[in-house]
């Protein structure tokens, strides 16, 4: 693990950077830290979901921080409420996401730092084993990545929480605490309640070993995804049937997922991968019909090829 400072030293964004600020205290010391080293080249950028009583304080947390360090505060309220059957987690996420970036490209921002740090990480790596995921899930969330000409990077995400709150309490800057993070309802707050402590008594160094599992778990579905690649390249757009079928099973599934993900934007659930599948493997003659069910749209044959609608 890094400490604090090492890590913002190592920090080299773009300029003018934006810190997505929540008024917790790990987004506080990301804007503190970066607004010391880049003095009139920070912005904040806060997202109101009022999904809680406690939304107002949050947004005048932020406005007090921001007005300490002359910083200007970019503020966006949406509305975050998830639809029936949907997580109301990820649902808030997209939303925040999404305002973000709006604000971040309104703003001129080149770059934009995220907050998430080393225990983030781990409890988004549990949660993925604990929902059956795939490499993808297991590598955790991304260090960098780009949108639409806009950096977004996570300079924290070898540092430890409680590293980040020592050095706030050291500096006397005041955050507060989001009230939720209490509620075990959710999956994320109980992971880090209950298996977290059991984990650092158990496997001092997890969040260092959690960390390198996830990088190789990052370079296999990088390999994956190149792989995937070159095989739809060969296939065509869309997909050929015959090409699809002359591979074998587990190699024809990497395609279809990087197809229908990096063509569509869908992520197929594993029963629907392994109906499609079959589908293809008694896909044999002319008059074998293909019209399944795949996450928000269906997968069709038409003619010699496989289309998504």
């Amino acid at each position: 693990m890094l400490d604090f400072e090492t890590a913002i030293a190592s920090f080299n964004p773009q300029l003018p950077l934006a810190v997505a600020l929540s008024g917790g205290a790990d987004s506080t010391a990301l804007l503190v830290a970066c607004a010391r080293r880049w003095p009139s080249c920070v912005t904040a950028l806060h997202v109101n979901h009022g999904l809680q009583a406690a939304a107002s304080d949050f947004e005048r947390q932020c406005e007090a921080t921001c007005a300490s360090l002359g910083v200007a505060l970019h503020v966006r309220r949406v509305d975050a409420r998830h639809r029936a059957g949907d997580s109301p987690e990820d649902a808030a996420r997209v939303a925040r996401y999404d305002a973000i970036h709006e604000m971040a490209a309104a703003a001129g921002a080149k770059s934009v730092a995220l907050a998430q740090h080393a225990d983030d990480q781990v409890e988004t790596l549990l949660l993925a084993l604990s929902r059956g995921a795939g490499l993808a899930g297991i590598a955790g969330m991304r260090a960098a990545w780009a949108r639409d000409g806009v950096d977004y990077t996570r300079p924290m995400l070898d540092v430890a929480a409680d590293d980040i709150r020592a050095w706030l309490r050291a500096q006397g800057i005041p955050w507060v605490e989001d009230p939720s993070n209490a509620d075990e309802r959710f999956t994320r707050n109980r992971i880090r309640a209950r298996l977290l402590p059991a984990l650092a008594e158990a496997f001092p160094s997890y969040r260092d070993t959690f960390a390198r599992s996830g990088r190789h778990a990052a370079q296999a579905q990088s390999l994956l995804e190149e792989i995937a690649a070159e095989d739809l390249a060969r296939a065509g757009t869309p997909p050929s049937i015959e090409a699809l079928r002359a591979m074998s099973r587990p190699r024809r599934a990497n395609a279809l997922r990087w197809w229908l993900k990096s063509a569509h934007g869908q992520q197929p659930s594993a029963a629907q991968l392994d109906e499609l599948l079959d589908q293809l493997d008694a896909c044999a003659t002319r008059g074998h019909s293909i019209h399944l069910r795949v996450a928000a749209g269906f997968v069709l044959r038409d003619g010699a090829r496989l289309v998504f609608r």
